[in-house]
């Protein structure tokens, strides 16, 4: 039996010994009245000369406190002092100290099934085989331990050392932790990332960091809904599982529907819904939510992922540009602690300062490859795939699966890699060729063209739109191009869809739409080098266990 498991064991033991007190191990609730942070926030961190105390002189204490409080939250440190002992207290905004002492702590507690509450500091009535008498404050010593749930009532000081400090004068128990939380040194923290990943719960205990962009994700997303709203967007809540796995070029997740007997999807975009919605009247829709890839990881890949997707009908792919500046100032203005300026690293670990400060630069996206690897690629369309991929060995590039892709995989992998690594950004790309996207509407100006445009940021891709094809029968010639594809092995060829096809037949009215990844955007704004790291629970491959059912030794991250 290793340590970790002994530990458990006398932790288990305790819950039974705490009943017998009559001391409920896992609470119904407590009237948590103050945020620990709000109770930091409220007191200076200087005090003014005669707040602080002697702790040694309790009636001090009592006499004279600053005022009363009442919060709860797990406890991180516990050292006992013979009469004395000093805890943190940790809830989701902060951490403060607590100080028990043994003449004035009492227990809150309920006994028996009458349900009836009473403060204890004596438990009078109660005792153990050695006929000894249990104290609110022994019991604190000798049952409590670091990780456990507590509440707390007491009145604030300062220490002789200046720290804001609660004097407990009746602590509740809330929850027993059965496991101990080690530390940041032995299993979490930088030094072991899976460990991170795979229990962030106590990878947010020890640091402080991992919780504040949790917050922060959440905050964010919270933002990005009221901008939408304050535009007159409407949020709607389209499907997950489909007959097809359309709307974007990737490889989609399977499944299989029982009841109806048949093979589904997991949606690789919400474009199709969002867009049908629009044939309705719906004229301004949103949706964030999780779209699926089955492709990939790596530090900027997640095949499991939060998008942000919209569609404004009357606007084109330019005024989704501005649309775009104008949400990120609002998000940096209305997000604390948000800065328009940080590092970022790239795919190769190349760290650069990029500021979101508008308006970004934009980037021809055919004039640039050219530039960068030789290549007219508007002079390729579906037909001339072998001809690229000649001309893409002659200027010396390869890559695995380039003699199977089709013209719009070529062209995509040729720009991830000559172009899109040199640029720091933001910027929007645009001016794409034809074959690229089959659901963008092609330019007015040149019909080899597109509107499309995508913006970059040091190498990541976080938000790609399009003037929105709304011509049906140039969509269906589209689809059925990239059925070709798929059948000559391009899994992440566009698969085609014919509701949506018939759902444009009864008119769809011009719009521009863009989805957005949000893990991609938190990671590179707080400065992050894993998308990992700002995805609560990420998805990992399973823990191996021995032919016992131990678990064994994890492996390294995957990507």
């Amino acid at each position: 039996m290793n340590q970790t498991q002994s530990e458990r064991d006398v932790r288990i033991a305790k819950i039974w010994q705490m009943k017998s007190y009559g001391v409920i191990p896992y609470a119904q609730s407590f009237d948590k009245v103050e945020m620990i942070g709000d109770i930091l926030t409220h007191y200076p961190q200087q005090i003014e000369e005669g707040q602080a105390h002697d702790f040694r002189d309790i009636n001090d204490i009592v006499l004279d406190p600053i005022e009363g409080v009442k919060t709860a939250g797990r406890l991180t440190l516990f050292r006992s002092h013979g009469k004395l002992s000093f805890g943190k207290l940790m809830d989701e905004s902060g951490e403060i100290q607590l100080m028990f002492h043994r003449d004035v702590t009492t227990i809150r507690m309920m006994k028996g099934d009458e349900g009836w509450w009473r403060m204890m500091k004596d438990f009078a009535v109660l005792e153990n085989d050695a006929g000894e008498e249990m104290t609110a404050y022994k019991f604190l010593d000798k049952m409590v331990d670091v990780g456990d749930w507590i509440g707390v009532e007491g009145e604030l000081f300062y220490t002789h050392k200046g720290e804001l400090t609660i004097l407990v004068s009746t602590y509740t128990f809330l929850s027993k932790a059965v496991r101990p939380l080690g530390d940041k040194y032995h299993g979490i923290g930088e030094d072991n990332q899976e460990a991170a990943y795979r229990q962030r719960y106590l990878d947010m205990v020890h640091n402080r960091e991992s919780l504040e962009r949790m917050r922060l994700r959440a905050d964010f997303i919270r933002v990005l809904r009221e901008f939408y709203r304050s535009k007159g967007f409407i949020e709607l809540d389209t499907p997950i599982l489909g007959n097809s796995a359309s709307g974007a070029a990737a490889k989609p997740f399977v499944t299989h529907h029982e009841d109806f007997d048949q093979e589904m999807y997991l949606r690789i975009a919400p474009e199709i819904a969002l867009k049908m919605a629009t044939v309705g009247g719906l004229e301004k829709v949103f949706e964030i939510g999780k779209d699926f890839r089955n492709e990939w990881s790596s530090p900027s890949h997640h095949q499991e992922f939060m998008v942000a997707e919209h569609y404004a009908a009357y606007r084109n792919y330019e005024d989704n540009m501005r649309f775009t500046e104008e949400m990120f100032d609002y998000l940096f203005d209305q997000i604390p602690g948000l800065s328009r300026v940080v590092e970022v690293a790239d795919k190769e670990w190349t760290v650069r300062e990029v500021d979101f400060a508008t308006p970004w630069e934009r980037i021809d996206y055919i004039a640039r490859i050219q530039q960068d690897s030789g290549i007219d690629v508007s002079q390729y369309g579906p037909d001339d795939a072998d001809i690229l991929r000649q001309k893409i060995r002659e200027m010396g590039h390869e890559w695995t699966g380039l003699d199977i892709q089709t013209t719009a995989t070529m062209i995509d992998y040729l720009y991830k890699k000559v172009t899109r690594p040199k640029i720091v950004g933001p910027a929007f790309i645009y001016n794409y060729p034809k074959t690229m996207q089959p659901l963008a509407r092609t330019s007015d100006v040149d019909d080899q063209i597109v509107e499309q445009f995508q913006a970059i940021v040091n190498g990541w891709e976080i938000l790609k739109a399009y003037s929105e094809l709304v011509d049906p029968i140039e969509q269906q010639a589209n689809f059925d191009a990239q059925s070709d594809a798929l059948a000559k092995g391009d899994d992440e060829a566009t698969k085609g869809d014919d509701e949506f096809v018939r759902a444009m037949e009864y008119g769809m009215p011009p719009q521009s739409g863009r989805g957005m990844g949000l893990d991609r955007i938190l990671a590179m704004l707080t400065e992050q080098k894993n998308i990992r790291d700002v995805i609560l629970f990420p998805m990992m491959k399973p823990i191996r266990k021995d032919h016992e059912g131990d678990e064994r030794e994890w492996g390294e991250v995957e990507g």
